[in-house]
């Protein structure tokens, strides 16, 4: 991949500078970015590039190893140009907080039933995990309804979320560091790490909130029962 993740070494940037390195149509690479591609699970970002007196609403998306910039319409601008691109924020921090409420679920779900995830997506209002736990639909809900409970207050202890990178063979050792029951991290030497001390570490790319007390409270939307190993989990925080 050419361009640099600017959201891997702060998620909270808004407003970036980049230089363009190509243009395919209105197909866009970039040398950095702050967008997220929509990888992991978690819904592309989209905002604007902002070239001049020009401004291009803008979705992410992953294309052949790279980050994607989908513009609106054929730009004005070619490869060697500086363009600005703007986050849509609110949605940006919503996902932020719903992802890092999902890294606290599934590892209270991880603890106290080895349950892993099998599914899952993210967006600005809501997220859904499929998790493989087994039972009748009432004991399911009983038990995300007490993962939930715990979640909540673990993201009210207010703790740091730490983000640093380790070496693949090192991380891979670490119990738990994997919690995708079908996925493995990409095949690269170094995996980034997002851990929430005490509570939980995961190798992860994604974009999350500093605190978890920025999450606020995460609420039960709906549970589905999706066939075997799959109690889907559709959430929210306020």
């Amino acid at each position: 991949m050419r361009t640099r993740l600017l959201y891997q070494e702060d998620s909270y940037i808004r407003e970036f500078e980049a230089s363009v390195l190509e243009v395919i149509g209105n197909e866009v690479i970039l040398d950095k970015t702050a967008f997220h591609d929509g990888t992991g699970g978690l819904q592309a970002d989209s905002g604007f590039i902002i070239y001049r007196s020009e401004k291009y609403s803008t979705v992410a998306s992953h294309k052949g190893g790279e980050v994607v910039h989908i513009l609106d319409r054929a730009p004005a601008f070619k490869p060697g140009d500086v363009v600005t691109g703007i986050l849509d924020w609110e949605k940006r921090y919503r996902k932020m907080r719903l992802h890092t409420a999902a890294h606290i679920l599934s590892a209270v779900l991880y603890k106290r039933y080895n349950a892993l995830i099998t599914g899952g997506d993210i967006t600005p209002e809501y997220a859904r995990d499929d998790f493989n736990i087994e039972g009748d639909m009432a004991t399911v809900r009983k038990a995300f309804e007490e993962a939930v409970a715990e979640a909540n207050e673990i993201a009210q202890r207010g703790i740091e979320v730490k983000i640093y990178w380790l070496p693949r063979e090192e991380a891979l050792k670490i119990p738990g560091v994997v919690k995708l029951a079908e996925k493995m991290p990409p095949d690269i030497p170094q995996l980034r790490i997002v851990e929430i001390p005490g509570v939980d570490l995961q190798a992860d790319g994604g974009p999350h909130v500093r605190n978890t007390r920025e999450i606020g409270t995460i609420k039960i939307l709906k549970v589905e029962n999706r066939g075997k190993g799959k109690k889907r989990l559709y959430y929210t925080v306020d």
